[in-house]
């Protein structure tokens, strides 16, 4: 399955995970190594090609990321993106300054090789996505220019011979109109991969892969009801069957209703073979909250409570050996394990787990995949489509979508303002057109007027994004004359609200949760 492998060296682009998702687009595995990864290491993995990626740094200055010239020179295919590009020709001889003028948006691309691997079908011009403040002077030796445009005279350049290829542009991103086709040709043209990661070969290796780690052991699943967990339960239970013990945690911060759904759904009555255990929670966390403001806290908090229950539960079933969760790869990413972006979520256990954990090993069957990747994995293994496009909902739940303290009012409220946003997304017929869309509540209390009655309450925010893979994101227009329905429900029926916002940010700079 993975015999195929493309490597993405992260240089502290934003975009890494996107290089790595347009890769596995072109049906190739693909991962994220942070450029401090060694020589050999990479010799040892044998990748088919190697895709250096952007980053905020000038290569030319003292301390900026850089590699080694021997990357150059293992006979495996190189693309350089934006920084990677610049840090390909500063390595290998070539000239990088500040650029006279700075490119920032979408820019006219000139191809002026037409023939090269990298271009073959792409039209001229072509609509590319810049963002630089330095650019190529001059070419290392041996590279011939194969791309330009009005402000920068080497928008691409290439050394055939030595399968070397530099982009001043970044064609990951959805704003180059023919990224996609350029990141293929590099895959398919230079890498000379087949394209044969296919998602039924993932779901049965893993499947396999799982049966013989664990053994005759006992397996604890931290069941959620998301789409993650979800799908990490079907596949363990697919894999072990009666070894595995689901503990569902309703720690008080899910969406309405959403304890019942998820029983209802895994439990006794419903259609899935597992153990499943119900734990009420929910006092036990509002209690541990109490007072904490700042997110990263909350958090923290959440997570740690949230491995000491699975804890006592285990101690409860007797001996378990493995816990399970339903980490994707942007979790890992995100981290700070799999490159060299900024930790930007802490709550994921592969980077925040408490110091103390009762179980032999975690077991993370989906954190290799992407988040349409886990959809994917959840179709071929015949769950119900309802479940596997259920909305997102991250581990910490409503904590972080309350902004400030959490208390048991506020999740009443953003439970109640959630759901009729919810429910007339889907009276719309927009419920499977948006990426993401949940409602918020903020810190902010302001002065109202409600039935001849001075106010002073709570203002909720609405949030909707487009978005293919959660890396990158942009808010949804969403038709005015819903958001006004939305909006005088939740004003009407919601106690405690007498304000309503849409947050228009994207991501970046936001995130697409509040906190």
């Amino acid at each position: 399955m993975k015999n195929e492998l493309v490597i993405v060296i992260d240089f502290g682009g934003q975009y890494n995970q996107l290089v790595a998702r347009r890769v596995r687009e072109c049906n190739v595995y693909c991962e994220i190594y942070s450029y401090k990864i060694d020589i050999e290491k990479i010799k040892e993995m044998n990748p088919k090609g190697i895709i250096l990626t952007g980053g905020p740094n000038s290569c030319y200055e003292s301390g900026a990321p850089t590699y080694t010239k021997e990357l150059f020179e293992l006979g495996v295919p190189v693309l350089g993106l934006c920084y990677g590009a610049q840090l390909m020709s500063h390595v290998l001889g070539g000239e990088v300054k500040a650029a006279p003028v700075r490119e920032y948006g979408k820019t006219e691309v000139i191809i002026d090789k037409p023939q090269s691997k990298i271009f073959e079908n792409i039209s001229t011009p072509t609509i590319c996505w810049m963002s630089h403040f330095d650019y190529i002077a001059q070419t290392a030796p041996g590279f011939e220019i194969s791309a330009h445009t009005a402000d920068c005279p080497v928008a691409a350049a290439e050394n055939v011979e030595k399968d070397l290829y530099a982009i001043q542009f970044h064609p990951e991103v959805l704003h180059t109109a023919e990224g996609t086709k350029m990141i293929n040709n590099f895959v398919k043209n230079v890498c000379k991969c087949a394209g044969d990661w296919k998602m039924s070969a993932f779901v049965e290796e893993t499947i396999q892969a799982i049966r013989e780690k664990v053994g005759d052991g006992k397996v604890l699943c931290a069941l959620s009801g998301g789409v993650d967990s979800s799908v990490a339960a079907v596949m363990l239970s697919k894999a072990i069957g009666s070894q595995l013990t689901c503990v569902f945690v309703d720690h008080g911060l899910l969406r309405k209703n959403e304890g019942d759904e998820v029983e209802a759904v895994f439990g006794p009555e419903g259609e899935y073979d597992l153990n499943f255990i119900r734990v009420n929670a929910q006092q036990r966390f509002y209690d541990k909250l109490a007072g904490v403001t700042e997110p990263e806290k909350k958090r923290k908090i959440i997570g740690e409570e949230f491995i000491r229950v699975f804890e006592e539960e285990a101690k409860k079933i007797g001996t378990v050996d493995f816990l399970v969760q339903g980490t994707i790869y942007p979790d890992v990413v995100e981290s700070g394990l799999g490159g060299e972006s900024a930790v930007i979520k802490s709550h994921h256990n592969v980077g925040g787990l408490p110091d103390y954990v009762d179980f032999k090993e975690i077991i993370e069957p989906l954190r290799d995949l992407f988040k349409d990747e886990v959809r994917k994995a959840g179709l071929e293994m015949g769950i119900p489509e309802y479940l596997v496009f259920r909305q997102p909902f991250p581990g910490p739940g409503l904590g972080v979508r309350i902004i400030g303290e959490v208390t048991e009012e506020k999740v009443r409220i953003v439970q109640d303002a959630d759901a009729i946003y919810r429910e007339e997304i889907t009276n719309a017929g927009m419920d499977r057109s948006i990426g993401q869309y949940f409602a918020g509540l903020t810190n902010m209390r302001s002065v109202g007027v409600m039935g001849d009655e001075r106010t002073y309450d709570y203002a909720v925010a609405l949030r909707a994004v487009n978005t293919v893979d959660f890396m990158t994101a942009e808010a949804a227009e969403i038709p005015f004359e819903v958001l006004q329905k939305v909006m005088s429900r939740i004003i009407n029926e919601v106690k405690g609200v007498n304000r309503v916002f849409y947050d228009l940010t994207s991501k970046p700079p936001g995130t697409i949760e509040f906190e």
